[in-house]
């Protein structure tokens, strides 16, 4: 595979070309790395607000109706509900997978079976979250089929 970049003179004619013969899952990986590379949220811990890549997102969790954003080695609540996460970065690789769950499909490291028709996504940070059985064909198609 070929690599080239080639410096413009202008910010907004930025743009990333992928030229393939087949849209491969490890495509559309490259596709959604580049896509959260450079955005940001912003997110408050102990009174104190901070920004932060969306791509270092490991997931989104609901708690008593406030939601926090976990990465590597802080959690950081957000202004924002589950739902409008859910929308603005299901293009992303970021997937609902319970009512309060939401995961980072590039942070995860595997799928396993649980009790009962569910299923427990295995992230890269060693957590642990449950995926719900209306959420298990959805998860599977986006893991097993490269969405």
């Amino acid at each position: 595979m070929k690599v080239r970049i080639k410096q413009i003179s202008s910010k907004a004619n930025e743009c990333l070309i992928i030229e393939c013969v087949e849209v491969t899952p490890d495509i559309e990986s490259i596709r959604s790395y580049a896509l959260t590379r450079g955005m940001t949220l912003t997110g408050s811990l102990d009174e104190r607000i901070y920004q932060f890549n969306l791509s270092n997102v490991f997931y989104f969790e609901a708690v008593d109706e406030r939601v926090f954003a976990y990465t590597k080695v802080r959690s950081f609540e957000l202004k924002i509900r589950l739902y409008e996460l859910e929308n603005a970065y299901a293009d992303k690789h970021f997937i609902r997978c319970s009512k309060s769950f939401i995961i980072n499909l590039m942070k995860l490291e595997s799928i396993s079976p649980a009790l009962n028709g569910r299923f427990t996504a295995h992230m890269k940070n060693g957590e642990k979250i449950i995926i719900s059985r209306q959420y298990v064909p959805e998860v599977k198609r986006a893991v097993l089929g490269g969405e």
